[in-house]
């Protein structure tokens, strides 16, 4: 096991490193969607990118997930094969968000030797995401149009 301040410099070079193999500006909170952002995620088990929304509104995160599931079968089809949809899940505070996400499984932020099929995994599934929301976001975007 490593101590705290190990375990914090692993990932602050875990993130570096990544940032050096893909050097490209990720959407991640720049959606134009107030809470609706793109994350990353690694611990010592998962990876996973996702697309979370989280307005304190919650008919306003409703609406926003049922717009994107609304869509799912083109996700599916055409972008992220993978992806999961959970309209309520529940963060440790017990707030509840929705989210989408895929999720690479058996790997750990503390094995370097798996880094790069991490960084890999989050390019090309951070890439697709990306891709899938310049595509729809007009749609997404606009609360008026029903789903």
């Amino acid at each position: 096991m490593f101590s705290k301040a190990e375990a914090q410099q692993m990932k602050k070079e875990f993130w570096t490193s990544f940032a050096e193999a893909y050097p490209r500006k990720w959407m991640l909170y720049d959606t134009k969607i107030k809470d609706v952002t793109f994350k990353f995620y690694i611990d010592n088990k998962k990876a996973q990118v996702m697309l979370e929304i989280e307005p304190k509104d919650d008919e306003k995160r409703k609406i926003y997930f049922e717009k994107i599931e609304s869509l799912k079968s083109i996700l599916h089809e055409e972008f992220l094969p993978e992806a999961i949809f959970e309209k309520d899940y529940y963060l440790e505070t017990g707030k509840a968000v929705s989210r989408i996400w895929v999720e690479l499984i058996g790997i750990s932020l503390y094995n370097m030797a798996s880094w790069a099929m991490i960084f890999r995994f989050f390019s090309i599934n951070m890439d697709a995401f990306e891709r899938f929301f310049y595509e729809y976001e007009d749609y997404i975007k606009d609360l008026e149009i029903n789903t």
